[in-house]
């Protein structure tokens, strides 16, 4: 979970501070509170992931796991990522590695093995609705 700083904006308040038209862009950085991801060592997740991290401190997967982790504590505490894209690309790694997927495998997929979309015989006329 992810806490706030006392004397810091909440996640709500960033979010409508973010939303400002006629913001400052200088009175953000001063207070938006300091975050701090609070674990519970003892959780079966947090000690698997530093038993692999002691095994291999380099090992990606383990790095994506841990950001993976305190990303979607920043999204469940209600505060909205810096970098959702990179998020993205994260848990599309991760669904690779679970599928087991390999780079190669995603690089020879061609669009010409795809089937072809169904045409309507409305010829792409929406539907009347009474």
């Amino acid at each position: 979970c992810i806490v706030t700083g006392e004397y810091g904006w909440t996640a709500y308040m960033e979010r409508i501070m973010k939303a400002q038209a006629l913001r400052n862009n200088s009175m953000g950085s001063f207070m938006v509170s300091k975050k701090t991801l609070e674990i519970n060592p003892e959780h079966p997740i947090i000690s698997e992931l530093r038993k692999k991290a002691d095994k291999d401190a380099n090992d990606k997967t383990v790095k994506d796991l841990i950001w993976l982790l305190f990303e979607t504590s920043l999204l469940t505490s209600g505060f909205t990522l810096d970098e959702p894209t990179s998020f993205a690309t994260r848990i599309h790694r991760m669904i690779k590695l679970g599928l087991s997927i390999t780079e190669d495998e995603t690089q020879d997929i061609e669009v010409d093995d795809l089937p072809e979309l169904e045409e309507d015989a409305a010829d792409g006329e929406m539907e009347q609705v009474d």
